[in-house]
This record gives C-alpha cells, sequence and structure tokens, in this order.
C-alpha cells in the first residue's frame, strides 16, 4: 500500500477535495492529480489540500500536445500550456509532470516527431530549474493519429536520452505497452529513466481505444510481471492506478476507490 497512488482519473466523479480526503481516509498516501480538477479550486487550494491530508503528489498530468492539435482537432499551444504546467506541478509538489506529445499534424509524421523533439529541448532549462521531470508517456500505436507521435518505451527513451534523468524520464503505462514483444528489454534499458508506473487494465473485447480500461485484475494483462520489470529496472516510486471507464466514472468515487484497494492488492502488489 506504500506506493499505490490514485490517479484522480480513476475517480472521475469525485472534486479535488473529495479525491483527496477519500485517499487520507483509505490510507492510500499518493495521489496523481490532473490539471482540469485542480483549476476548479486553484493551484494554492490544491496544494494546501493535499498537505493537510499528509498525501504526496506522484504527478501532474497533463502537459504535450506539442505537434499543435488536439485529439478533437482543435489547435492548441502545447508548448506554453505546457510551460504553465510545469510551474503548477513544482508549486503543487508534483514528483513528474505526465507528457502525452501530441498526434500527426497535417499528415506528416516525421515532421510531428520533430516537433516533439524541439519541445522537449526547450523545456528542460525550465524543468530543471523547478525541479520538474518531465515524463514522456508513450501511448498505444492505435493512438499514434490524434494523442500521441511516440508509442512504445524505446522511442521515448531515444528521445530522452540527450538529457539529465532528473529532468526527462519515461511513463511505462500497461495499457499502452503491455503488447510490445520487447517491453521486458526495453523496461530494462529504461534503468535510472523510469518516472512513473500505471496500473490498469484492457478491456476484452476492446470496446474503445480510450476508455476501453479497467481495474487490474479485469482483462489480461500480466500486471505482476510489469511490476517486477519496473522494480529490476531500479523503480521504487508510487504505482498510479488509471482508468479510463465510462461505467467506473458514472459510480460514486467511494465505490471505486475500495475496488481500486482491492484490485491492486489481489493483482499488482
Amino acid at each position: 500500500m506504500d506506493r499505490l497512488s490514485l490517479n484522480q482519473i480513476t475517480t472521475k466523479s469525485w472534486s479535488l477535495p473529495e479525491a483527496v480526503r477519500g485517499c487520507a481516509e483509505s490510507g492510500v498516501g499518493w495521489i496523481a492529480l490532473w490539471r482540469d480538477k485542480v483549476a476548479e479550486v486553484g493551484v494554492d487550494e490544491a496544494a494546501r489540500l493535499v498537505a493537510e491530508h499528509g498525501l504526496r503528489v506522484s504527478s501532474l498530468c497533463r502537459g504535450g500536445f506539442f505537434t499543435g492539435v488536439q485529439p478533437d482537432g482543435s489547435a492548441v499551444d502545447g508548448l506554453a500550456q505546457t510551460r504553465e504546467a510545469i510551474d503548477e506541478a513544482a508549486r503543487l509538489g508534483a514528483e513528474v509532470l505526465v507528457l502525452v506529445v501530441g498526434g500527426v499534424a497535417g499528415g506528416d509524421l516525421a515532421a510531428s516527431r520533430r516537433a516533439v523533439a524541439d519541445a522537449v529541448d526547450a523545456l528542460v532549462p525550465q524543468a530543471l530549474d523547478r525541479g520538474v521531470r518531465l515524463g514522456l508517456e508513450p501511448l498505444h500505436p492505435m493512438q499514434c493519429a490524434e494523442r500521441s507521435v511516440l508509442s512504445t518505451v524505446d522511442q521515448a527513451l531515444t528521445l530522452a536520452e540527450p538529457y539529465p534523468a532528473e529532468a526527462v524520464g519515461v511513463v511505462v503505462d500497461e495499457f499502452h505497452v503491455w503488447w510490445d514483444p520487447r517491453i521486458e528489454e526495453s523496461i530494462a534499458k529504461a534503468a535510472g529513466r523510469i518516472a512513473g508506473f500505471h496500473v490498469c487494465d484492457q478491456l476484452v473485447p476492446l470496446t474503445d481505444t480510450l476508455l476501453g480500461r479497467a481495474l487490474p485484475g479485469d482483462g489480461p494483462i500480466d500486471h505482476r510481471h510489469l511490476k517486477a520489470c519496473v522494480d529490476a529496472a531500479g523503480y521504487t516510486g508510487p504505482i498510479e492506478v488509471e482508468v479510463f471507464n465510462a461505467e467506473l466514472w458514472s459510480r460514486p468515487g467511494g465505490e471505486v476507490l475500495a475496488e481500486t484497494i482491492a484490485a491492486y492488492r489481489d493483482h499488482v502488489a
């Protein structure tokens, strides 16, 4: 339990004060915050609530979209928004700012990946100055077009390696990488660079490329095997349970948190 972190998206129906209170009452010492939930109360109030309840912030989600487009096709200044997010993460005491780097812009995959590399290079000085680690999160290839032109841990490592490990790391999210035949080798190669480990399961059949997730134990992913891999690579940090699932979101947060804790104990820890 000392490594379990509730990723706020799992209990989406809860406000930030409700999620913080729920974690504290349930003995969960870590929470991963989302910027929209933080914005509802303000950064300073969010930081106060977290500290008041004795919690630590495993990550802030999210920065990125450096290719200039969001999943709905609207334009965004991803670099400017990520600069704001780095400052927010520092004020919240978040160890990591998760980056979803953005999908393909203008039909040019190579140019989109160059834009991501340029953005990371521009952000590293600020990240080092604020003491916030940029966590590159590769997403499943099915989300390459609209969400992330980084699809594998190997790709994320290649992008991170020119920079200090305390500035840029990689986030291993089971939903996105469990299928990769190189995943064990890639995680081992990421030793010293793992900035986060996110767990959930995949619904079978897969009903939705974003929301087709479930609590650990309700799908095919071997959580203990992947946890053993990240542990062997030297990662000792928090383990976030992050589940995008509309049915979970429709239910009371307390019920979802209780099931999250049980799933973590039974299938991950």
